[in-house]
């Protein structure tokens, strides 16, 4: 069994809920949302992005909007949509049950009291 194929499936479950959570905070622009995944140790590259963004906007959770550029063509930002707020919200409490339940069953047990 190879760990990096493991630890790599354990980030693709959480890449979506993750980029969201950069939009969420407010429009973002995609080399925004990267270097906020590399700053929290979560790397991601363009290749991998753009077709997560395509997918999100696709399902109607989120929208963009393009500004000009003064060095370069315009800029799509990205924003979320209600809809996309409400799959956040939904997100957002799976990922909190999940976490809870991760951290129960990897947790060292307390020494019963005799």
């Amino acid at each position: 069994m190879n760990i990096e194929n493991t630890q790599s499936q354990m980030k693709k479950g959480v890449l979506e809920f993750c980029i969201l959570s950069v939009i969420q905070q407010g429009e973002a622009y995609p080399s925004d949302i990267i270097e906020k995944m590399k700053e929290a140790k979560l790397g991601i590259l363009e290749g991998t992005l753009y077709p997560l963004l395509t997918r999100l906007k696709n399902a109607e959770f989120l929208t963009y909007r393009w500004v000009e550029s003064n060095s370069g063509p315009p800029r799509k930002y990205f924003s979320m949509t209600e809809k996309g707020q409400a799959f956040y919200m939904e997100l957002h409490q799976t990922w909190n049950q999940l976490a809870n339940a991760v951290n129960q069953l990897t947790s060292k047990p307390e020494p019963e009291n005799l």
